[in-house]
């Protein structure tokens, strides 16, 4: 008997497939704290993962704290600290946009700097609501959708595609480690086992080198012909 949900159930179906998805993929990064204010601050960082090529959206809203400058940097965890963008003196509701370049997590960093004039003894800080989203996250589907005109099935398979494309760069990510790994095994067994051989040489000729040394030295004594 044939299907009774044909072409016209099609588009149910892949509405469906595409809120399943929005619904498994992981969920922007969004927190809420205080920052305690000093004379000579430490960095309070954040940090999330990111892929080379992904778009990093940061929107921070810095609640209001007199006597108080607050700065904030982006940087990665390679070995270079690459830094994205450092801006001084932020307040109210600011959006950055980067790009991440390494296979690096990537760190969104507070400083509050308390004025030298405030010696009130008084314990200072400002709020801090910090929202960051991360590629297909990041990506401001109602403007395109406005902008060609798209209809909600079609912005919503938009977010669809971005998310299908990130998790393909994820598992392509996650083969390449794989492949990474599995050469430094090889090259590590194969450096053990001439490591082994090594080892096994040098005994077997300090042996032999302690015997010839030892018979010497018997004859030398007479201890045997």
């Amino acid at each position: 008997m044939p299907s009774r949900l044909g072409v016209r159930g099609l588009p149910v179906l892949l509405l469906a497939a595409a809120l399943a998805c929005l619904l498994l993929a992981p969920s922007a990064a969004a927190i809420k704290f205080a920052l305690p204010a000093l004379r000579y601050p430490s960095s309070k960082c954040i940090w999330n993962a990111a892929h080379p090529g992904a778009l990093v959206i940061i929107t921070a809203n810095v609640g209001p704290g007199d006597g108080q400058r607050i700065d904030i940097e982006v940087i990665d965890s390679s070995e270079h600290k690459n830094v994205y963008l450092s801006k001084k003196n932020i307040g109210g509701e600011k959006r950055f946009a980067i790009t991440a370049h390494a296979e690096e997590d990537i760190g969104v960093c507070f400083k509050n700097t308390l004025d030298a004039g405030i010696n009130d003894g008084k314990p200072h800080s400002r709020v801090i609501d910090l929202d960051i989203d991360i590629g297909a996250d990041a990506v401001d589907y109602n403007a395109i959708a406005n902008q060609e005109s798209l209809s909600g099935l079609e912005t919503e398979m938009r977010k669809l595609e971005g998310i299908v494309k990130e998790i393909t760069d994820e598992m392509e990510y996650l083969k390449t480690r794989e492949e990474r790994f599995q050469t430094t095994n090889v090259s590590t067994n194969s450096r053990v086992q001439n490591f082994a051989w090594f080892m096994f040489a040098s005994l077997f000729g300090l042996g032999v080198w302690q015997i010839m040394h030892l018979r010497s030295f018997f004859k030398k004594k007479y201890l045997i012909d």
